[in-house]
């Protein structure tokens, strides 16, 4: 037990380091928070910083939500339900940073990041393949970067539902799922206010689809 409270608040303070604050710190020396639509994340230092330090954000982002995984998994040894609720904490620090007085990104950098190493973890490696076959056809159909993320998102219960049938010994399907689910719900509560936001900008349904604009937000 003592194990996995550390894996969980690790996973917290691993989430909480802010990429996207460092990388923009370093490259213009300005706030991130008050560039673009404010938001810690990669994309919007894409747009505001340029390449390099979005890739770097990205980086630290899924470097952060893996080692989280990889650190309860292999270092402290917990059960596979305290690897799943650590790689949920590493979000969580994602999205309300510590650091950054609880201000945070929309977590999918540290969502994708614990995927990597939880899907080969319960038997289904194929599934980031899907994750990301969904992410990229959405953005080909939409070209609405925030759509496609929450699209890949949405899919996720479907692949741990088909994929994770018979997961190796110790490991459950349905926590997976759970987990999943959790994690899609920590993702939304992020999602909503741009997505709110975006609506009210394109004024119609099908704009707010195929608005491409919505990359700013993001």
């Amino acid at each position: 037990m003592v194990s996995g409270i550390i894996a969980v608040v690790l996973g917290y303070l691993l989430g909480s380091i802010p990429s996207a604050y460092l990388a923009t710190r370093v490259a213009k020396g300005k706030d991130i928070r008050r560039l673009g639509g404010g938001n810690v994340g990669g994309l919007n230092v894409f747009r505001e910083v340029g390449l390099g330090a979005a890739a770097a954000t990205a980086f630290g982002d899924l470097a952060k939500g893996a080692a989280a995984v990889a650190i309860a998994q292999w270092l402290l040894d917990v059960s596979p339900p305290l690897v799943l609720a650590t790689a949920v904490a590493a979000v969580v620090g994602h999205n309300w940073m510590l650091f950054l007085g609880f201000k945070g990104g929309k977590g999918m950098g540290a969502a994708i990041g614990g995927l990597f190493i939880l899907l080969p973890l319960y038997g289904f490696p194929l599934g980031f393949a899907f994750f990301f076959g969904v992410m990229l056809l959405t953005f080909a159909i939409t070209r609405n970067v925030a759509l496609s993320m929450g699209a890949s998102l949405l899919s996720l219960p479907f692949i741990g539902w088909l994929g994770v049938k018979t997961p190796p010994t110790g490991y459950s399907q349905l926590e997976f799922i759970i987990y999943i689910i959790v994690l899609g719900l920590v993702i939304l509560v992020k999602f909503i206010p741009t997505a709110r936001i975006s609506l009210a900008r394109a004024k119609t349904f099908k704009n707010f689809i195929f608005d491409r604009r919505q990359v700013n937000e993001s």
